[in-house]
């Protein structure tokens, strides 16, 4: 596949540059305390694409390197000044120091991974974080039917949906101190305990997209957010 096919085809389908940007809002709080306690660190954003959210970070004069492996993407990153590296996710995190990493983001990358690679992933993200840091895994959500079913599928680069439960076991099991699911962009309907709930809440109201938020064991301090996101 081209490319320019596939740049063209995220164009259309996965939304506007300024849309992920503001969805990505979200995360600022956690990564900005973790920025304010080690102020000398990068975060690295794996599969960065065209920047959206290395952008937020340098608004926030948070230090952020991406990497991916698309080269037009990156060059649209290029574009912003901002720092990217054209190079495989694995080998990139298998090169970096131990405790070096405040955070390590990963969205909607992991669907497009051998199971097995997912695994390598959050193995190297855990070496590679500093104590406290935090791993951000973002994918779309098979709990809502419409993506389960049909919009996963959109996408001929897609492995296999990951349920939330799946994924969260990851970081467990590789001992990550603090592991949590967190669900957004849902129908307040979803949530309705009056029952007012509309056969689209019923296919669609869920939250479109999931994040897994892991942080790594730190046995001096246990570092809990002062955000209420989590």
């Amino acid at each position: 596949m081209s490319d320019n096919f596939y740049r063209a085809f995220e164009d259309k389908h996965r939304g506007k540059t300024e849309d992920i940007r503001q969805r990505l809002t979200v995360y600022l709080p956690l990564v900005r305390e973790l920025d304010l306690f080690y102020p000398e660190s990068i975060i690295v954003d794996v599969g960065c694409g065209r920047g959206g959210w290395l952008k937020l970070l340098r608004d926030k004069d948070i230090q952020g390197l991406g990497v991916d492996l698309s080269e037009g993407m990156l060059a649209e990153a290029r574009k912003d000044g901002l720092t990217v590296e054209l190079e495989d996710c694995i080998e990139f995190l298998k090169k970096q120091a131990d405790d070096s990493l405040i955070a390590v983001t990963v969205f909607h990358i992991v669907e497009h991974l051998p199971f097995d690679l997912v695994h390598t992933l959050v193995i190297e993200a855990q070496r590679a974080l500093k104590p406290r840091g935090l791993l951000i895994l973002e994918t779309p959500n098979p709990e809502n039917i419409s993506v389960g079913s049909c919009s996963f599928y959109m996408d001929p680069t897609h492995q296999n949906p990951l349920p939330p439960d799946l994924l969260k076991f990851l970081p467990d099991y590789y001992g990550f101190q603090r592991t949590l699911v967190v669900r957004f962009q849902e129908s307040p309907n979803v949530k309705d305990e009056a029952g007012k709930i509309t056969l689209t809440d019923v296919l669609k109201g869920v939250s479109p997209d999931y994040s897994i938020v892991a942080q790594k064991k730190d046995l001096r301090i246990y570092f809990q957010p002062s955000t209420n996101f989590m």
